[in-house]
């Protein structure tokens, strides 16, 4: 049997404290900057491109590639800096927002930054060859004046500090617990509960979901290991479940579901189940989606990693009742869900949803060609194996989703190496005061043809 051997210990001394003066350099993807100390790379968090800053060492040793740092204190300040609206944002704070000392514009000028680098250095691609005009477009109703923060995301993790028993946030790369009076960019619904004013004994963590559209208000709560359930009695008439310690659902009282509203349609989502957290994603996505593919009465089309079937939902409607759509989604709750809320597309056989890993089903299904694929897929992106299987479908396009910019990138590689180009690029700011963004990539075959 060979012998596996270990990374060996470093006896290297902690930079961590140290401080440094640095010019800082370019945005990079992940919410900091790039400078340089005497040869090595620093990854500075509050700081902005072209300032000169002071950072403190967060992590790394004097043998560590690269370093972490915050910049403690700015000694030359980007026109763009701001004071940050939220008093628990900063260096040592929480964790949750990377650019609350920047204006709305300048975030979204740094998103388009970290995209451009990321389709030149992983897809070959400048901004025109992505069919992208290098804006970051902010969310319908989001485009404020600097200083004020869009109340946005209405599905917030609180992780439950063991010493006191209060909610809060993480810190940046940590499992220390910031206790917050406030979420700045946490929707009214998810406020309106109380959860930070509260003591939540023998908890771990306060999962809190406010659907759009209805009223529903959700609350997950995870027990410490060990830890029972407490009474829980909040200002107004919630669904309250539990998690188990094996990861499973398990309803207090209301319902296990919460309504969304998008698309015309009301989509139920269950046990905490994925739906976008901004309250204008869904409908500017499937706005997105839909306009980009130019859907025709009677095609048939693809939705993958469908989740509730939000677009297999929308694209069976514009295929009209010729038309069809296939589903696939791995998640067995999200598919009883989507199967739910399309039951009377599936009753007439327009829509059917299957429950199974793309890689896995799709070569299953004998499918050897369609009109229109769409997909969404987790953040590591669908792959190359995947990709080349689409390409060989013969779609006239294909709508690609994506969270994560690198992932987006990678993939529009592989496409292109199967015979798939992009004609159009939209960004949608849909996480405003954290380095998030979501991308919208329409692809046809290149020339005309696609690999065979």
């Amino acid at each position: 049997m060979p012998t596996r051997h270990r990374a060996p210990a470093t006896d290297a001394p902690s930079l961590v404290g140290e401080r440094y003066e640095v010019e800082v350099g370019p945005v990079a993807h992940g919410g900091h900057c790039v400078a340089r100390h005497e040869g090595r790379v620093l990854f500075v968090r509050h700081a902005l491109p072209g300032e000169l800053v002071v950072a403190e060492v967060t992590e790394g040793r004097t043998d560590s590639r690269f370093l972490r740092a915050d910049a403690v204190e700015v000694l030359r300040p980007a026109k763009e800096r701001i004071e940050a609206p939220c008093p628990f944002s900063g260096p040592g704070r929480c964790g949750g927002c990377d650019w609350q000392h920047v204006t709305p514009g300048g975030q979204r000028k740094l998103k388009a930054a970290v995209l451009t680098e990321q389709l030149r250095k992983l897809a070959g691609l400048t901004p025109d060859q992505a069919g992208w005009d290098g804006s970051v477009e902010p969310a319908p109703g989001d485009k404020l004046p600097a200083g004020q923060v869009p109340a946005w995301r209405t599905r917030v993790q609180f992780t439950v500090d063991r010493a006191t028993g209060r909610a809060g946030l993480r810190k940046h790369r940590s499992h220390e617990v910031v206790p917050v009076d406030r979420c700045l960019i946490a929707a009214e619904g998810v406020e309106e509960l109380g959860v930070e004013a509260r003591e939540w004994p023998q908890i771990a963590s306060v999962d809190v979901i406010a659907a759009q559209g209805s009223s529903d208000r959700q609350v997950i709560l995870t027990p410490v290991p060990g830890g029972r359930l407490p009474i829980v009695e909040l200002d107004r008439p919630v669904s309250v479940q539990r998690i188990d310690d094996h990861g499973g659902h398990h309803r207090v009282h209301g319902r296990a579901f919460v309504r969304e509203r998008a698309a015309n349609r009301t989509w139920r989502v269950s046990n905490g189940g994925f739906w976008q957290i901004h309250p204008a994603a869904a409908d500017t996505l499937v706005d997105a989606v839909l306009t980009g593919l130019q859907p025709r009465w009677g095609e048939n089309a693809l939705d993958l990693y469908c989740g509730v079937g939000l677009f297999a939902g929308a694209l069976a409607e514009a295929v009209g009742e010729d038309g069809a759509v296939l589903g696939i989604e791995s998640g067995k709750q999200a598919v009883a869900d989507a199967r739910h809320n399309l039951a009377d597309l599936i009753g007439e056989k327009r829509v059917v949803i299957e429950c199974d890993k793309v890689e896995t089903l799709l070569p299953r299904t004998g499918i050897t060609e369609t009109d229109l694929i769409v997909l969404d897929p987790p953040r590591a992106g669908a792959g190359r194996a995947t990709v080349r299987h689409l390409a060989g479908l013969h779609a006239r396009r294909i709508a690609y989703v994506a969270c994560d910019p690198a992932a987006l990138a990678r993939d529009l590689a592989f496409f292109r190496e199967n015979g798939y180009r992009p004609v159009s690029l939209r960004a949608f700011d849909l996480f405003p005061m954290t380095h998030h963004f979501e991308c919208v990539a329409i692809l046809e075959p290149a020339d005309g043809t696609v690999a065979e």
